[in-house]
């Protein structure tokens, strides 16, 4: 069913607003009949109930998904997400998403995503251990987590202490898998995971903005001009993604100028210092009584803030045809999943916003986590066996300069030549590239198609084409 032409007063549910998207892309794809129906269809999706005995010994059952969306590319790939208001909609839609991000930045990963109705923080640590674990065990006899089949990752509720007892539960339950720790990625490097997995999405989403401004006639086309030093930003959201798109735009000299959380937002126009709002949120769990900034309880509104970007890094359906008119940045980066909605997205396109789409900006979580992945399986770190070689060619280097200029090289050129490349350096370097060869990409289709209006149809005509060439190799 085709819903582009879907009324704005009749709201598309989660999962609609990105099929919508993908038949906006489809002329665009080269594809034999059907394909591209087939290419959005959910593979399967698995519903579970169980129940777990809690710390007063009442016993409660919890409800959860999870979607494989495209088995094209195995194994798959998705997060779990911890949330009151999962459901299988937004998991269903969440997991789509897997497969076109996975499939435009070239991870070898087909999409899932995982999700567990609960409220966290209702619940103490044992009790998260107890629901975690037998989560995991259902998924498993079920066949929806295995290194070699479905991978899943953090996502908002969860984080590297949960990722830490799905592994171990897959090790008790599969003891002679010797690529247990490929079961889940983000987890403690201590326990098999990787250097730079937590901060990987929020950098990612500082790279695609350094590779935008690389363009200066997509720069042009969002109505801006010159780098991202100086420019102003709004971000939504203070969690994982947030806090560290925040911090790594800050040190590239861009001006954060307000935070937007559940609780509200605060506001200061000469920037926020990101780390000491960020040990102010942690210890107080809120924004309020911040002193570095302007509090404001009516944090939605701050979307609509006069600001040259504005990152929307929470959940999804924040801007809607309720409050898309009154967006008055020219650049909206979407750091969250899905926080922009098909009917939002129209708007903004008619009124000239330049989107840069979720499936490309915050993929540096599943970059990252396919290097986990990949380190995983070889039993190795990344950099081991090469660190030190390069340290020595790098310091013959310098001895080679020094001695045919008489001239001791200068301190700060020195550390550059003779850094190494250890395992986090060599994952952001990895990122990196992954981002701009991307946003390469979408830029390239974009000018290609004169038909084509905006970047995140651009993007979705590199991932379809990719899976189609997948699908027609494969005899599918």
């Amino acid at each position: 069913m085709n819903l582009i032409d879907t009324p704005i007063s009749q709201k598309l549910s989660f999962r609609q607003s990105v099929d919508a998207m993908v038949d906006r892309a489809a002329p665009y794809v080269s594809a034999p009949p059907g394909l591209i129906e087939e290419i959005k269809a959910c593979d399967s999706v698995i519903k579970i109930q169980f129940p777990v005995r809690m710390d007063n010994s009442e016993y409660r059952v919890f409800t959860g998904w999870r979607a494989t969306h495209s088995a094209h590319r195995q194994p798959v790939k998705g997060g779990i997400r911890y949330a009151s208001a999962v459901d299988q909609d937004e998991v269903e839609a969440l997991a789509a998403l897997m497969t076109y991000k996975c499939a435009l930045v070239n991870v070898p990963f087909g999409g899932s995503k995982g999700g567990l109705k609960i409220a966290p923080r209702q619940h103490s640590v044992n009790e998260l251990e107890r629901i975690t674990r037998r989560f995991a065990r259902e998924l498993i006899q079920h066949g929806y987590l295995s290194p070699s089949g479905n991978v899943p990752a953090p996502d908002m509720g969860t984080g590297e202490r949960e990722m830490a007892w799905i592994a171990d539960t897959y090790r008790q339950m599969h003891p002679h898998d010797i690529n247990y720790l490929g079961a889940v990625t983000g987890k403690p490097v201590s326990a098999g995971g990787i250097r730079g997995r937590t901060e990987a999405t929020g950098r990612g989403v500082m790279y695609a903005l350094r590779e935008f401004f690389r363009h200066p006639e997509d720069v042009k086309q969002a109505g801006l001009n010159g780098t991202l030093a100086g420019k102003r930003i709004v971000i939504q959201g203070f969690g994982n993604v947030g806090y560290y798109a925040a911090k790594f735009l800050a040190e590239d000299d861009a001006i954060i100028i307000a935070v937007i959380e559940r609780d509200g937002a605060i506001i200061n126009h000469e920037g926020l210092d990101i780390d000491d709002l960020a040990a102010h949120f942690h210890a107080t769990r809120s924004l309020k009584h911040y002193p570095g900034g302007a509090y404001q309880t009516d944090g939605a509104a701050c979307l609509e803030m006069e600001c040259d970007i504005l990152i929307p890094a929470a959940l999804e359906n924040q801007i809607t045809a309720e409050n898309a008119h009154r967006i008055q940045a020219p650049l909206i980066v979407e750091a969250a999943n899905g926080p922009v909605t098909f009917e939002a997205d129209n708007l903004l396109r008619e009124k000239g916003k330049l989107v840069l789409p979720d499936f490309f900006v915050n993929s540096g979580g599943v970059t990252v986590s396919y290097f986990e992945w990949i380190k995983n399986l070889q039993h190795m770190r990344f950099g081991r066996m090469q660190r030190r070689l390069d340290e020595y060619r790098a310091e013959g280097i310098v001895q080679a300069l020094e001695e045919m200029t008489g001239k001791p090289v200068p301190q700060h050129l020195k550390q550059r030549i003779t850094q190494d490349a250890d395992e986090l350096a060599m994952v952001r370097s990895g990122l990196d590239d992954t981002m701009r060869l991307a946003y390469q990409e979408i830029s390239e289709t974009f000018h290609r198609h004169p038909d084509i209006q905006d970047f995140r149809t651009a993007a979705l005509v590199v991932s379809l084409n990719k899976i189609v060439d997948t699908h027609l190799q494969m005899g599918t």
